[in-house]
């Protein structure tokens, strides 16, 4: 860890009902489940404690295992940032704590991704939370609404979340050009911001476009984009990259 990384702990929500991939959170890669891979992966980050979160007491019981630490938590949250605020609250969280949200399906994310998204928010002091973007080199991805995109202000900081093609070309024959980003779902987020959302009421364009981070733009807050060079490998939305994870792992 370098003399100036911030303190951080990483929470990774993680729900067993998932309607694309059933019982995701425990599905086997090598010999463990999901999102104990992931936890591994966060505890090889500068994070001074790695926490589960879940509504799942078998997925509870499966941390205990591995002696990984887990919070039950409500069935009822509708996001999964809403979960993390009630970690942030069981834990009794100071205001200017460092919150890094890892997603249970992320069994591959580079710990560096995660030490990068927790120095971007430390950096950024004005920020309520951070994200991290990548350049787009698939034209297709473009314009595609599964593939987020994101533009920035000249500091560095989110302007807008879409699934739109933003910023939209309209003279394709300009000289200028533009590098189209996409938004990769890791942040980081300090505590009082986190203890904020839970009172905040879903935003129109939130709704629109089903982005909950739009909600946090639309109240005023102010997002900090880290801009990573290259993508980390895909998380696991269905039984192909499941296979693929576990190719990998086995290699």
């Amino acid at each position: 860890m370098s003399i100036n990384a911030p303190e951080f702990l990483v929470v990774i929500p993680a729900r067993l009902g998932s309607t694309r991939l059933p019982r995701k959170p425990l599905a086997d890669i090598g010999g463990k489940p999901m999102v104990i891979r992931v936890a591994e992966r966060a505890q090889q980050s500068n994070a001074q404690s790695v926490v589960v979160a879940t509504d799942s007491p078998e997925i509870q019981a499966v941390c205990d295992q591995y002696r990984i630490e887990c919070l039950l938590t409500s069935a009822d949250h509708p996001t999964g940032t809403d979960r993390i605020a009630e970690v942030a609250q069981l834990l009794k969280l100071p205001a200017d704590t460092l919150v890094v949200n890892v997603q249970g399906d992320e069994p591959l994310i580079p710990p560096e991704l995660i030490n990068q998204v927790a120095q971007t928010l430390a950096d950024n002091v004005t920020c309520a939370i951070s994200t991290v973007a990548v350049p787009i080199v698939d034209a297709a991805e473009i314009t595609n609404p599964n593939v987020v995109k994101v533009v920035l202000n000249r500091a560095n900081e989110a302007l807008y979340f879409s699934r739109a093609t933003i910023p939209f070309v309209r003279d394709p024959d300009s000289k200028q050009t533009i590098t189209h980003l996409r938004h990769l779902g890791i942040y980081a987020y300090r505590a009082d911001f986190l203890e904020a959302y839970t009172r905040l009421d879903p935003a129109p364009p939130e709704q629109t476009e089903a982005l909950e981070q739009l909600r946090a733009l639309w109240n005023g807050y102010r997002i900090a984009v880290h801009t990573a060079s290259k993508a980390p490998p895909a998380g696991v939305d269905t039984v192909e990259d499941l296979e693929r994870v576990r190719r990998i792992l086995a290699s």
